[in-house]
């Protein structure tokens, strides 16, 4: 289970339309909405990684450490919420190690992981692999394995891996999918969670754990869980993407942790064999059990 902390207003498809330099003059939402989410899981015992925005820990720190101190899992999702391939490589290191400096002093403890806003790691922007092993991360999750117009490498693996690279290696794991043809199709969540039928979520999830006897990486967003959020006036397809069923994610994300079992991303990572084989002894449907070490 992985929850990207971020406002309502920090979300990609509204790039242009709210300037960073607004941010501080809109109504914040998201201390609520994650109080909210931890709520949600503390009922259901379950324990998460949770990718917080940096521009958030700045402004809210003691929101981190109650993360932190619910036993959840703090990684980073890059400070201003910038996607890398509109960023230089310079930029991108200063951002990543801004959030990274941020998130250990509010949660007093180390940062392992990354994802990037949008799954931004595409095929151009391999590069920002080499800044996060220089600056300290251990694994990264923003490679989305299937064709989108906004970010995809199709073409890589479906499962966690060890990515070498000239800085080093990292362990990548990315958003989960289903092959189905010769396409890979996303069952991660987020939108698709929102959008699509919660029986797709539900057979992907089971599919990768029955029959790929892996497990699978689900995602969303606090603001999902906040059908009353303020509506800004972007285009059609925007206002779709984001603003689609919001008033469903709670109760589909309620089902959800009823059908399935959940863990931190780098607790499953770090339990997981070789980071390509896993061994299930449980024939229920599942995301993970924890293993405590």
């Amino acid at each position: 289970m992985t929850v990207d902390v971020e406002d309502y207003f920090h979300v990609s498809v509204f790039d242009g339309l709210v300037p960073r330099v607004s941010w501080n003059q809109l109504e914040s939402r998201v201390i609520a909405n994650t109080e909210h989410l931890l709520g949600i899981f503390d009922e259901s015992r379950i324990r998460a990684t949770f990718f917080v925005l940096g521009w958030v820990a700045e402004r809210f720190p003691a929101l981190v450490a109650r993360i932190a101190h619910q036993g959840h899992e703090i990684a980073s999702h890059g400070y201003a919420h910038r996607l890398i391939y509109d960023q230089t490589p310079r930029a991108f290191r200063e951002d990543v190690r801004r959030s990274k400096l941020l998130l250990e002093a509010a949660a007093a403890g180390e940062v392992r992981g990354y994802r990037a806003p949008s799954y931004s790691v595409t095929p151009r922007t391999l590069w920002a692999l080499d800044i996060l092993i220089e600056e300290g991360y251990r694994y990264d999750a923003s490679i989305f394995p299937i064709r989108h117009d906004r970010y995809g490498i199709p073409l890589s693996p479906r499962h966690p891996y060890v990515l070498p690279r000239a800085a080093g290696e990292i362990v990548e794991a990315p958003a989960s999918t289903v092959q189905w043809g010769t396409m890979n199709w996303p069952v991660a969540g987020g939108g698709y969670f929102r959008i699509l039928p919660y029986s797709w979520t539900r057979w992907g999830i089971s599919r990768i754990n029955r029959q790929e006897r892996r497990p699978a990486i689900f995602y969303l967003h606090p603001w999902e869980v906040d059908p009353s959020q303020p509506r800004l006036p972007a285009g059609l397809l925007s206002r779709f993407r984001h603003y689609r069923n919001l008033d469903k994610t709670e109760g589909r994300l309620r089902q959800l942790i009823q059908d399935f079992r959940f863990a931190p991303l780098g607790e499953i990572l770090a339990t997981h064999s070789a980071f390509g084989q896993t061994s299930v002894a449980d024939p229920l449907p599942y995301v993970w059990q924890p293993v405590h070490q």
